[in-house]
């Protein structure tokens, strides 16, 4: 494809892209808004985000895999009509139990939307040239991320009310599904296909029940219960025998021998702490901004542009310079050391902290988050060849949505508790009695429902809670750094496959009776010498 016919793709790929980042972010100011509709608590509040990233994250490897057995285009294009009807079905929703069942069906959608991109992208670009498109994925995340809260503020504060915060990303989808017909044009590489069904049933159920368990300990149950052995056990069991059943099948959905590469694994450990950062701050940044600090979903969204634009510079800049030099570590380095710095300062803020200041701090986690998120997968991609191109890029991705999954949902627990915590202990000394509704964390969320004295200990509450979250997120970016400093750099290559060296011809001695040679006749001893024959 040349450039101009790559350019024309991409514009759809970025757009089904945007929908999906739009649509996981738009609802971040307006769930405030949504839960006092929907009589919501806190625990519902984190399900709502949790339902789809658990879905995203646990269908992103079988996405993967099948776009390297089927047409990644058709794959592509059904991704959308999935997210589409997810989306369009939330906004339809009449209680909390029926939107997170919705949110999960966009959330099967978007695992493809974020994991086919890649996948399409390398089997149009070569690793050097795919450092300033994966650029332009890294921009339009920042786009999507600073104009979803500011479009659902919007829509909130508006007549048409929180539902359009779902049905307002249909037509875009739309568009997006005619352009990547039109344009998209990808060879279909024909080989027998097996699909390992037992190995993605296994997989999914047991990261299903990973995240359930992180989700519902320490509110539902205690950490340490019978139904934690349960969640646990049953998790471990599951993913134990898929990992049996990926070694014995033709096709695994998780290429196991990924995993032999150093440089593919340290990846995967890396972009970790990359998912807590990006899917935590801007659930919680949200929710810290109207509940502590009192601003309106808008205003809200607007006091998150420093982290967006941070994102949206350093994935861009990053992005031209590596196709540049074709190095990525430098880069790596940068930004886990920059994440690590911008997460601990962050988690010395409270219900009172200078906004100036922390806007600085959001603009260098979006410079750290930048950096590493793109040229992780660009990394990965760089290890393997075509043939596993979906399922690496796949397991990047996953791994990703898993830690942000896990992260929402075991920062949102952590919240909860220190929320009732802190308006247990402040109630208690302004000798108010500690409303029954609050406790657990699992009270409503409609703040104007509350008296006055007790709305400023809850104000207070989630802002000083929301310290302890970044600490959390801050020892998870440790290992990032970690694992980004041992990864020894491959310089990325210029083909799309990796080419497979010559085999060196090694003469064989003939074990075979020699042949008996032909007897030659003048004429034919004259055309074997090319001479002239005289006798």
């Amino acid at each position: 494809m040349t450039h101009r016919q790559i350019l024309k793709a991409f514009t759809g790929l970025l757009l089904a892209l945007l929908v999906a980042i739009l649509s996981s972010t738009i609802v971040s100011n307006a769930l405030p808004t949504i839960l006092a509709d929907l009589d919501g608590t806190q625990s519902q509040y984190t399900w709502v985000v949790t339902a789809m990233l658990l879905t995203s994250t646990a269908t992103t490897p079988i996405w993967g895999k099948l776009s390297d057995l089927f047409s990644k285009k058709l794959l592509y294009q059904i991704a959308i009509v999935i997210f589409t009807a997810g989306s369009a079905l939330g906004g339809i929703a009449q209680s909390m139990p029926e939107l997170i069942g919705y949110r999960a069906v966009q959330g099967i959608g978007m695992g493809g939307l974020q994991a086919l991109i890649q996948a399409v992208m390398a089997a149009m670009i070569s690793p050097r040239e795919r450092g300033k498109y994966s650029g332009y994925i890294g921009a339009t995340f920042a786009v999507a991320t600073v104009s979803g809260p500011l479009l659902g503020g919007v829509i909130v504060d508006s007549p048409l009310g929180w539902r359009w915060c779902f049905w307002v990303c249909v037509p875009i989808a739309v568009i997006a599904f005619v352009v990547l017909g039109r344009t998209l044009h990808l060879p279909v590489i024909k080989r027998p296909v097996k699909i390992d069904w037992l190995g993605a049933t296994l997989l999914v159920g047991g990261v299903a029940l990973l995240l359930i368990w992180i989700s519902l300990a320490g509110k539902s149950f205690a950490w340490l219960s019978a139904e934690t052995l349960l969640f646990v056990g049953g998790a471990v069991l599951s993913l134990a025998l898929a990992m049996f059943v990926e070694t014995r099948v033709a096709e695994p959905v998780v290429p196991l021998g990924l995993f032999r590469n150093r440089a593919f694994s340290l990846t995967v450990l890396g972009t970790l702490a990359v998912g807590t950062a990006m899917f935590g701050g801007a659930v919680f940044l949200a929710q810290y901004y109207q509940i502590a600090r009192g601003y309106s979903p808008t205003h809200a969204g607007l006091m998150t542009l420093p982290m967006v634009l941070g994102l949206f510079v350093s994935s861009t800049v990053s992005g031209q310079i590596v196709s540049r030099i074709g190095r990525t570590k430098p880069f790596l380095l940068f930004g886990s050391v920059m994440l690590l710095i911008a997460l601990g300062l962050l988690s010395t803020i409270d219900h009172s902290t200078n906004l100036v200041w922390m806007g600085v701090f959001l603009a260098m986690m979006g410079i750290g988050v930048g950096s590493l998120m793109q040229n992780l997968v660009l990394v990965a991609q760089n290890t393997v060849g075509m043939r596993d191109i979906g399922s690496a890029t796949a397991v990047v991705t996953f791994f990703r949505t898993l830690g942000g999954s896990a992260g929402v949902s075991a920062l949102g627990a952590v919240l909860a508790t220190q929320v009732s915590g802190h308006i247990t202990r402040d109630l208690a000394a302004r000798g108010i009695p500690t409303a029954g509704a609050l406790n657990g964390g699992g009270g409503t969320l409609d703040l104007a429902a509350l008296p006055e004295p007790v709305r400023q200990v809850v104000r207070a509450a989630y802002g000083d809670a929301t310290g302890t979250l970044f600490l959390i997120a801050a020892c998870v970016a440790i290992v990032t750094v970690l694992a980004v400093v041992f990864i020894k750099e491959t310089p990325l290559r210029d083909t799309l496959d990796i080419e497979k060296p010559e085999k060196p011809v090694v003469p064989v001695a003939d074990t075979a009776p020699p042949r008996a040679e032909p007897a030659r006749t003048p004429r034919a001893l004259h055309a074997t010498v090319g001479g002239d024959y005289r006798g």
